[in-house]
């Protein structure tokens, strides 16, 4: 067996075998997913970029989904791909460092070569999902192990330093847009690579300051070459989406969606994109739409799909309410029991989600407030709405309409703190900075009982004002606090990554882990 596994090995040569794996991802961006693992499958035990493309398309797929069940599949195709590789280098060789690789590439085999490449990249597909399997800071520590393991064996790996993880962030992106400008195999997956960062990574765990321009930039021969491919459709919607084109965005979601049935997850990922676009203007029974057919059709986090439903539900009037013939109350109680433990861990978000909705456990609950504007903020959809001045002054309304209508509570230090946050960071986008300060330290004076997250959040929010006012001392001063005063807070490990993204832009340079 051994052995005519080794003879089959022999019979793919390296050409062909980067060839065939390139076509593979050809097909893939061509929607055709299953044809593309169907030119893999045969040879991804014996060769090791068959091995490479092949769980590069599952974890493709994993990032996309965000499903338990699709990252674990990922995961032990990895597991295997990483053996395949390992049959192709070099025997009895430990690369101890960047500087011995170098020494000893001039040793190596021209497959041998190839094949630490390729087994390093397999490990960073390992420590990527990592990252997307729980953001919670231990997995992330996890999952540097892994970067630095790979590390050491090529430079490659530097490409995700700039996650987070002491090392150079600009250097990671030089390298990166250098593979995407090269005409290889390795192109396609650097583009990608820079697309997520600069449309999610940079949004959700950054400061918000995606570079879209180059996002477009690298996108645009993509279009012209897959112009009905589902993946560069959505690439294509979301960047519509962060510059505030919300009805351009909706289109080409729309598209994305009939563009293919096979992969239904990018159908899910498409939902959610598109309950925000309208939940980013208020249009609160389309949003409630795809919230819907996320909570029937999903299996990612059926807590956050409900308690978000549950939350455009409580934007709406009530006769809009009644034509959807759901109980807010009930759904709110239903969170808890749909929380779900990977690895026996819980996602943070979702940790979130059901301490929020305990205060529906109550036989007479007192409501929450505008919690789809909070779970916004949760998502760092303000950000996105402020490209758009018509839309945020539209949420100034309805913030300030839900403070007016506050009423004496248990809650009500929590929820008026809530709606101060809320409208600071309105009227900052909408460039009222002093007006938004004023907002922000009412948080800070606020004798908070329950969400104590909103303190730390304020104070970064506040760090971030007075980088805007040009304040770098001051702006630092705050998110300093923010970072070294607080612990044991909801979403503590995201607001940490904000913070290092922060402070690395207000020092000018890259900083390290956090």
């Amino acid at each position: 067996c051994v052995c005519e596994c080794v003879c089959r090995a022999c019979q793919m040569d390296l050409q062909t075998a980067i060839q065939e794996t390139q076509c593979a991802l050809n097909l893939v961006l061509n929607n055709k997913f299953s044809e593309a693992l169907d030119l893999l499958k045969p040879w991804w035990r014996d060769s090791m970029y068959h091995a490479l493309g092949y769980s590069s398309i599952l974890v493709m797929q994993a990032t996309m989904t965000f499903e338990h069940r699709d990252i674990q599949t990922a995961m032990a195709t990895i597991k295997d791909a990483l053996n395949t590789c390992q049959k192709f280098r070099k025997k009895n060789s430990v690369v101890g460092s960047l500087s011995s690789l170098i020494s000893k590439q001039t040793r190596l085999q021209e497959e041998e070569m190839h094949a630490e490449i390729c087994y390093a990249e397999c490990l960073l597909q390992k420590a990527t999902l990592t990252f997307v399997q729980d953001e919670n800071m231990i997995s992330f520590i996890k999952g540097g192990i892994k970067i630095r393991t790979s590390y050491q064996i090529y430079k490659i790996l530097r490409l995700l330093e700039f996650i987070g993880f002491s090392g150079n962030r600009d250097f990671g992106l030089s390298q990166l847009r250098e593979g995407a400008s090269s005409q290889s195999l390795r192109s396609i997956l650097s583009a990608l690579t820079l697309l997520f960062y600069h449309t999610y990574v940079s949004l959700i765990l950054g400061t918000g300051e995606g570079n879209l321009v180059e996002a477009e930039a690298l996108l645009e021969p993509y279009q012209h070459k897959y112009p009905k491919g589902s993946i560069i459709l959505f690439y294509t919607a979301r960047i519509a989406t962060l510059r505030g084109n919300f009805e351009k965005a909706r289109a080409r979601y729309e598209e994305c969606i009939s563009s293919q049935q096979e992969w239904k997850q990018i159908h899910h990922l498409c939902y959610w994109e598109l309950m925000w676009t309208h939940s980013y203007q208020q249009e609160w029974q389309q949003a409630y739409r795809y919230a819907d057919l996320l909570c029937k059709e999903s299996r990612w986090s059926k807590a956050i799909y409900v308690y978000q439903k549950a939350a455009i539900i409580s934007m709406m009037s009530e006769e809009d309410v009644k034509k959807t013939g759901e109980d807010i109350v009930e759904l709110f109680r239903q969170v808890e029991g749909l929380k779900q433990r990977l690895a026996g861990k819980s996602i943070p978000t979702e940790k979130f989600a059901v301490r929020k909705s305990r205060r529906y456990k109550a036989a007479s609950p007192v409501p929450l407030v505008i919690p789809a504007l909070e779970m916004m903020y949760v998502w760092n959809g303000f950000t996105i709405v402020g490209k758009r001045a018509d839309a945020t002054e539209a949420l100034l309304v309805t913030i300030e309409a839900a403070e007016e209508q506050l009423h004496p509570s248990e809650f009500h230090p929590d929820d008026s703190c809530l709606v101060q946050m809320l409208k600071g960071l309105c009227l900052k986008h909408l460039g009222r900075l002093l007006q938004a300060e004023l907002c922000f330290t009412q948080v800070l004076e606020g004798r908070i009982r329950y969400d104590h997250y909103l303190v730390p959040f304020t104070l970064h929010e506040l760090g971030l004002l007075y980088k805007q006012q040009g304040d770098i001392t001051k702006a630092t001063t705050y998110i300093e606090n923010a970072k070294t005063n607080y612990k044991d807070y909801s979403m503590e490990s995201r607001l940490h990554f904000r913070i290092h993204a922060a402070l690395g832009s207000l020092r000018g340079s890259p900083v390290g882990t956090p």
